[in-house]
């Protein structure tokens, strides 16, 4: 089974990209989507413990959550290094499981891919990308949203230009949607039956 790395910017069109994936047939895991259930079960003992009163009704109450982070970078790193394992425990359970399944392919769909790490878990990486005026009417368009926030969550990610210089497949976002699907299509077709180093590594580890 090849495991694929599906990562953008914000507003990039990642989540209609996994959506079409698994409309394809191919099984996706959204690590944002495991921080949140994460935030309602596993993850909540250790975060409480680190960052006292963010809890509410036995969950993480996000808001509460970020006014202790409060831009705070060592803080920040504290909570990576509490999530982050659980998260690739997740991921691993995810594709073991997929395999079991006969699966040719899966995707992680991982927003901070590159910024992270996380690129040397997947066997090739697909970027999304847009022009940035693209880029910000989309985002902008989120209720709640500001310019300044929207400069703040650009400003810690990789730039465009250097995610799609370190991607694999770079897939163009501000396509339509019928496009999108013809391209991701055509990468489903020439990836499915290539190998993956990825599984094989876990294999070995499972056999250790």
């Amino acid at each position: 089974m090849l495991v694929i790395g599906l990562t953008g910017g914000i507003g990039m069109g990642k989540s209609a990209a996994a959506e079409l994936f698994a409309s394809a047939g191919v099984p996706v895991f959204n690590a944002d989507a495991c921080v949140h259930r994460l935030y309602e079960g596993e993850a909540v003992g250790p975060i409480e413990a680190a960052f006292p009163g963010v809890t509410r009704g036995g969950r993480i109450d996000r808001k509460l959550l970020a006014e202790k982070l409060a831009g705070s970078q060592k803080r920040l790193r504290v909570l990576e290094d509490i999530v982050h394992p659980m998260v690739v425990k997740a991921e691993i359970e995810f594709l073991r499981e997929q395999e079991d399944k006969g699966a040719k392919l899966a995707v992680l769909e991982i927003p901070l891919l590159f910024e992270t790490g996380a690129d040397a878990r997947v066997d090739v990486t697909i970027v999304l990308s847009a022009p940035p005026e693209v880029q910000r009417s989309r985002v902008l368009a989120r209720p709640g949203m500001t310019v300044d926030r929207l400069e703040h969550l650009i400003a810690r990610q990789l730039s465009d230009a250097d995610r799609r210089a370190r991607a694999d497949f770079v897939v163009d976002s501000s396509t339509s949607l019928a496009d999108m699907r013809e391209e991701i299509d055509r990468l489903i077709e020439s990836l499915q039956y290539r190998g993956g180093r990825v599984m094989e590594h876990l294999r070995r580890q499972h056999s250790d």
